[in-house]
């Protein structure tokens, strides 16, 4: 298991979007719901903890994951909530370093049932995970400020403008393999603070969560998005290997979810105008 980097994981209160009811307080990572409770779900699934789903995410990421107001909400976490419920269980989640998702520690340990980051499926990471179908198709932004004087990602390689993106990811991964030594950022929070601070000068993100930031009139009026790289990403949310109780209850929610019109009204409620082509199908 790597190391926590100098920040502890933390069990978080979530609240349940498509119910808008609280569904867990923090705990102890030792709590397994009282002396002698069964930790088997419905459909056969064995739990971490018994009368809850653990999800190991990487906070914050926006808007698939973050804390607003004082609890962790999202796309993500709203897909999760209804895996929770029609396993008849609590969602909770557990902060942890986003280098851990690929490697699977946390969930080889037992710390996690599943891991939902805005992840996105590889062969390299299906070696230490198993992915859910796809449930996100994912584009690449290169957000840039203002008065940086680049229009492409190109062009940000022919001025030598700084580029900056956040450590362990498939953005970070494109960049490199196209000559860039990035500028590497713990989070999604700090790759923005990198920007705002003229650390770096341009960063490449997925773009849902540029999108997010845009929303802000302050980051709206300073930086812009001047290329959107199509790298055929899509997200999964990943079980440890072998796990496919869980990963047919995954599965189920998510195609359920496309069909009944859920998957396209928190869609709307956390990423935005929706359109049938975001929402990949299994195949």
């Amino acid at each position: 298991m790597n190391p926590l980097s100098g920040r502890r994981s933390r069990v978080l209160a979530v609240t349940t979007v498509t119910t808008g009811l609280l569904l867990m307080a923090a705990c102890t990572s030792t709590d397994d719901g009282g002396s002698g409770a069964s930790k088997t779900a419905a459909g056969g699934v064995e739990l971490a903890k018994s009368g809850q789903l653990t999800t190991c995410t990487h906070l914050p990421y926006p808007p698939f994951q973050s804390e607003i107001d004082g609890k962790v909400q999202g796309f993500d976490v709203a897909l999760i909530d209804l895996v929770a419920k029609d396993l008849g269980v609590k969602q909770s989640i557990l902060d942890t370093p986003f280098e851990n998702f690929k490697t699977g520690a946390f969930l080889n340990a037992g710390e996690c049932d599943l891991a939902a980051a805005g992840m996105t499926i590889t062969d390299e990471r299906k070696k230490n995970v198993d992915f859910s179908v796809p449930y996100f198709d994912a584009t690449q932004a290169v957000l840039v400020d203002k008065e940086a004087g680049v229009t492409s990602l190109a062009d940000v390689k022919a001025k030598k403008v700084k580029l900056g993106a956040q450590a362990q990811t498939t953005g970070e991964d494109y960049v490199k393999k196209q000559g860039f030594d990035p500028f590497s950022f713990e989070s999604s929070d700090a790759v923005l603070n990198g920007l705002r601070t003229g650390q770096v000068k341009a960063v490449v993100i997925d773009y849902p969560v540029v999108q997010g930031w845009l929303k802000d009139k302050t980051t709206a009026a300073s930086f812009q998005v001047v290329d959107n790289l199509e790298t055929g990403e899509q997200y999964g949310f990943t079980v440890k290997k072998g796990n496919t109780a869980l990963i047919r209850a995954v599965d189920k929610a998510i195609e359920g979810a496309k069909a009944d019109g859920t998957y396209k009204k928190l869609y709307e409620q956390w990423i935005g105008p929706y359109e049938a082509a975001v929402a990949p199908s299994a195949s």
